[in-house]
């Protein structure tokens, strides 16, 4: 049975109290290297990088070769940390991997679904099983078509053709920008205090796909989505924290789906009163999701050792709208899927090396039903803040609902005391 934990409001000295007497000294940030600019150097001895830079230090990597990935993002500052995740491997490789080309990056676009009868990542009758399964070529190998690009922002292009498991044609128009976004701008959104004590770098994709064939997409045949997935680097105590809605079981559903690979342990997935956190440690592969009754517009994750608290937000239609289902299931209804998804990596078989290891922050758009000439555009967003506990533990509260005390302590055992009598 899942931990439900009973949070009362702490006051603000409770709060940090007791986050500092989960994390120990781990809070502080030592400075290092220019881990961003030493990952950049490595990126461009294999292809080319277009770096974003709105001239505040923010930055951010950008890799038209692989799909016009957000390879990583710094905010700048005193040690100039690299947030992205990056596959070295693969990148160094320089040829296609079997499955998927894990190159990494903080932003990559994919399209849904991935399971079921309408999955575009297995073969027509070919079982539904990590030996079958092949991330389409057009989003997976190959560089994107550069349109434009300025100091903050770069659009690119593809045009593909797909064919999904029950063997419908989609024939597919995909143009795709990453801009940068004003941290002053950002810093008033998610309540940062205006004290210029914060470190942030934003960034959003915006990511828009054209039916360009002369057949409309029905339900019947199958639908696609746009789906867009961040990896970041994991850590022994990372958390992901995901708001969610509150409702009945009865009137709402599950809070979450954490069955793609197996039921979540518990010491991994707690549900809290308002949102749930999940182990970002890359150390056991599992991945959870959202439903549109559950799910809202902000997700996350808290790196208490480097104190990054890092949010990720989409654009969100009505609760109506219907979303393709990714369960490696044919027999799962194919539009009951999630709309906000999450995984950490982990050998997927004893014995087995994981992907990378890393952890994902995923968002989705509705199924598309598009008519030819019709479009779609979702966006996600990135952002990453670093600074002093209190004006992190400011946004997470704004924001994620939450406390960086309750993120801190959602796994410790010797937190449980003060979680049980706040």
């Amino acid at each position: 049975m899942r931990r439900i934990y009973r949070l009362g409001a702490w006051t603000a000295l409770t709060v940090l109290a007791l986050a500092a007497g989960c994390r120990g000294k781990a809070e502080t940030v030592t400075p290092t290297a220019d881990r961003f600019a030493a990952d950049v150097a490595f990126l461009r001895q294999h292809s080319e990088i277009v770096v974003l830079d709105d001239g505040s230090g923010a930055r951010a990597a950008v890799a038209p070769a692989y799909q016009g990935r957000v390879m990583t993002s710094t905010t700048g500052g005193p040690g100039a940390p690299s947030f992205g995740w990056i596959g070295r491997a693969a990148v160094e490789a320089g040829s296609r991997q079997p499955h998927m080309n894990v190159f990494g990056g903080e932003d990559r676009f994919w399209l849904g679904p991935e399971g079921g009868r309408y999955a575009l990542y297995f073969k027509p009758g070919d079982p539904f099983d990590l030996d079958h399964w092949q991330t389409p070529e057009p989003f997976d190998w190959g560089a994107w078509e550069i349109e434009s690009q300025s100091p903050a922002q770069v659009t690119v292009h593809k045009r593909m053709a797909l064919s999904n498991y029950a063997g419908t044609r989609f024939d597919i128009d995909v143009e795709r920008t990453v801009r940068l976004l004003p941290a002053a701008d950002v810093a008033r959104q998610i309540g940062a205090a205006d004290d210029g004590s914060l470190r942030i770098v934003a960034f959003e994709s915006s990511n828009t796909v054209a039916n360009v064939g002369d057949t409309a997409w029905h339900r019947d045949g199958g639908l696609i989505s746009i789906w867009i997935l961040g990896q970041f680097t994991p850590s022994p105590r990372t958390t992901i924290v995901i708001p969610y809605a509150a409702g009945t079981v009865a009137a709402a559903g599950a809070v979450v789906n954490d069955k793609y690979f197996g039921p979540v342990p518990a010491d991994r997935l707690a549900i809290g009163d308002n949102a749930l956190f999940f182990k970002a440690d890359g150390q056991h592969r599992a991945k959870i999701g959202l439903s549109p009754a559950r799910a809202l517009d902000t997700a996350g994750s808290y790196d208490p050792d480097g104190g990054v608290l890092t949010l990720v937000q989409y654009s969100r239609p009505g609760d109506d709208e219907a979303y393709v289902n990714s369960m490696w299931d044919a027999a799962a209804d194919p539009y009951a899927g999630d709309v906000v998804n999450s995984y950490n990596d982990g050998p997927a078989a004893p014995g087995k090396p994981p992907l990378g290891p890393f952890y994902e922050l995923e968002t989705s758009s509705p199924a598309l039903a598009l008519a030819p000439g019709g479009r779609y555009t979702h966006i996600h967003r990135t952002i990453h803040v670093r600074g002093p506990l209190a004006g992190l533990d400011r946004i997470a509260r704004s924001m994620l609902k939450v406390s960086l005390a309750q993120v801190t302590c959602a796994f410790s055992s010797h937190c449980a005391a003060a979680q049980e009598n706040p």
